[in-house]
């Protein structure tokens, strides 16, 4: 599993990234500026979600900024005592290189713990099913938020995808189907059970768990020659050196991230609930179904529609194998149900009439974008846009779309919708 990310965007979060700390429990510069542009471009990603747009910034904090001078005070000895409470089956070891994850999470983090608790309630119960079945240590929940923060639609630099990081092969290895049409390792449910199966799997071949984890960043084959190089030795931090530059630093990230989501209220953190995502259901479908009849038959907005399926690379769900589901609000999934046959009507006279014509998610969402409040077509936003790239991109000048929108100024901020037509 590969976390040079994208992103998330990501979300998310490679904050796994980089070597080992110096003795002074801090990083270089060149590795904070790294880790902290990952960190914010997942975040910027994950807030872009459907439903995080529901929520304002002001909301989305914590109420209290993070004194990095109260952390810096604070014994290590008071620090490994609340690891060495927590009830962990994978040793929660304390160390420098511990400490200064810790710090970069909590400084990182302190104002965005809404989001990562929030989502927790959410994902949680599920990833606690699914690694119990295959025997796998619970506190592995707490993996997706160094994979991806929790981000189903993240994607790395390498390929990998989803709240897991799967990168192709391994995805396949474990059933998940990736093809033009779908990409199972965004699938919320599949992709928590294959990464539970995965994990199982690495623990069987190491028979130790940290070991395991390590593999699952850099694959088995790393691992083995790192033990090979040490002469022989099967303790992580025995053979840390011996590892992959980011692999050394995934699993003092993980410990870091166990402790942050636990012992965040001793830190003087606190957090406001948001809720996320609403009641679903899921149905299987035995019919292939395009989105926008969906959409129109129960109201959906396209963008909740696609933040609950995202497993779909378009506008189309090839289900007519029998293998495919659909996730629905509660309240709207007796709409569907009521609707269905038209909804599989209309999807089948649409494909035999332009069997081709599917349209990719992004672009569909970009012109699904129009405001509640008018006609018109909008674009949203994205980390690097300027008014110069946004006006070439729909064939504007600067100055006719900066009338469009009654702007004055040239900046433009990361979420903000512009009027191009």
């Amino acid at each position: 599993m590969n976390l040079k990310m994208h992103h998330i965007a990501t979300m998310l979060l490679m904050l796994a990234l980089g070597g080992p700390a110096t003795a002074q429990g801090d990083f270089d510069g060149d590795e904070v500026e790294m880790m902290t542009k990952r960190y914010t471009d997942a975040y910027d990603s994950l807030i872009g979600s459907y439903y995080l747009r529901q929520f304002s910034h002001s909301r989305l904090l914590s109420s209290r900024e993070l004194s990095l001078e109260e952390f810096d005070a604070l014994p290590d000895s008071v620090i490994a005592n609340r690891l060495a409470n927590l009830h962990t089956v994978i040793p929660m070891t304390f160390n420098s290189e511990v400490r200064s994850y810790i710090r970069f999470y909590l400084k990182y983090m302190s104002r965005r713990l809404d989001v990562m608790l929030s989502l927790s309630q959410y994902y949680h119960p599920l990833f606690e099913d699914a690694l119990s079945r295959y025997g796998v240590p619970e506190e592995l929940k707490y993996l997706t938020i160094v994979e991806s923060a929790m981000n189903p639609m993240a994607t790395s630099r390498a390929g990998a995808a989803g709240l897991w990081q799967f990168m192709y092969s391994t995805g396949k290895n474990y059933g998940l189907e990736v093809n033009s049409l779908v990409d199972e390792r965004r699938d919320t449910y599949k992709s928590t059970y294959a990464a539970a199966h995965f994990l199982s799997d690495l623990h069987k071949v190491f028979d130790d768990w940290t070991l395991a984890i390590a593999a699952y960043n850099c694959g088995p084959g790393n691992i083995n020659k790192a033990i090979a190089r040490s002469g022989g030795k099967r303790d992580f931090w025995e053979i840390y050196y011996f590892l992959p530059r980011e692999t050394r630093g995934y699993i003092p990230a993980f410990i870091a991230v166990t402790y942050v989501m636990n012992y965040y209220r001793e830190h003087g953190l606190r957090p406001v609930q948001i809720k996320v995502p609403v009641q679903t259901d899921t149905l299987m479908l035995d019919r292939d179904v395009l989105m926008n009849y969906v959409q129109e038959y129960t109201g959906v907005d396209y963008d909740e529609l696609h933040t609950l399926n995202p497993q779909y690379r378009a506008d189309f769900i090839p289900a007519s194998s029998g293998r495919y589901s659909l996730c629905l609000p509660v309240a709207r999934m007796e709409r569907f149900i009521a609707n269905q046959d038209s909804i599989y009507a209309k999807t089948q006279d649409s494909l035999s009439r332009r069997p081709m014509a599917v349209e990719p998610v992004k672009q569909k969402a970009e012109k699904a974008s129009s405001s509640k409040g008018g006609s018109g077509r909008y674009y949203t936003v994205k980390r690097g846009d300027t008014l110069s790239s946004v006006a070439r991109k729909y064939g504007l000048t600067v100055q006719k779309l900066k009338k469009l929108n009654g702007l004055r100024r040239d900046q433009i901020n990361v979420g903000q919708r512009l009027k191009v037509r």
